[in-house]
């Protein structure tokens, strides 16, 4: 049940010129409402802002007196900018917990691939099953990577890809996903986040290896409650289901790749 807390602004730094860090104290959304990576928080970015802007959890931490979680977002229009002139001791309102989070095993064996601004809600599952864990991570270019190193300290691997090959392998991350698979399809399921395209064809390079897929996926929200129909995507059954509410987190197979 999703609770609204007034956070405290503990921690806030940025990883390059559009991209930051920050790390709210979260009341107890973690220890008592289930608060995890992959899962979302829906934040006020100032009175004049009507719609929330919703920022995806990278980690979380239960601890005394306040539990803690690590937010990665973008500065895409005028609300993010305003979060991003915060400073530590800042309060903020927030919304949550909201969505699901990736469905795992506690001994299982994952392939994660994160795209862009996709790529931290995958980290706190690094840091969960890390050397039973590999990562996949693509950026449009060298100075827009973010996190490779922290998935470093945890996963087995990390294959770096950008767009137009300024930093790790040239081309997108599907064809690592496969170069991967090819060699070693003994993972529990493949966890990817990103742009839809990327999750598409990361899903279809999962399919043709037999290995189990659940997509994040990134629409844009309004309410975040899913009583608006702003960010409803397509099933393959003929519903329509809504990222906010229902996801963002959905079996790749379930997903209409071509509505």
């Amino acid at each position: 049940m999703p609770v609204q807390e007034i956070c405290t602004v503990v921690g806030m730094a940025p990883l390059n010129p559009t991209t930051y860090w920050m790390t709210l104290e979260v009341g107890e959304m973690v220890s008592k409402e289930g608060l995890r990576a992959g899962q979302f928080l829906h934040i006020a970015c100032g009175h004049s802002r009507l719609l929330r802007r919703p920022i995806s959890v990278a980690l979380t931490m239960a601890e005394a007196p306040y539990d803690t979680a690590a937010l990665v977002f973008e500065v895409k229009g005028s609300g993010t900018e305003w979060l991003s002139r915060r400073q530590v001791g800042d309060k903020v309102d927030v919304l949550g917990p909201l969505g699901n989070g990736f469905s795992v095993e506690e001994d299982g064996r994952y392939l994660l691939v994160g795209g862009g601004i996709g790529t931290p809600p995958l980290l706190g599952y690094a840091g969960a099953f890390g050397e039973r864990s590999t990562a996949v991570l693509g950026f449009r270019s060298a100075d827009r990577v973010i996190l490779a190193d922290r998935f470093g300290e945890s996963c087995k691997e990390v294959f770096l890809c950008t767009d137009d090959g300024s930093a790790g392998r040239h081309g997108f991350v599907d064809a690592q996903v496969r170069d991967i698979l090819s060699k070693d399809r003994d993972f529990t399921a493949v966890l990817t986040c990103g742009p839809k395209p990327m999750l598409r064809n990361v899903a279809r390079a999962a399919a043709e290896f037999g290995v189990p897929c659940q997509v994040s996926m990134e629409e844009r929200m309004a309410c975040g409650v899913g009583a608006c129909l702003g960010c409803a995507v397509q099933m393959r059954d003929g519903t329509m289901k809504h990222v906010c509410k229902d996801g963002p987190v959905f079996a790749a197979e379930d997903v209409d790749w071509d509505a």
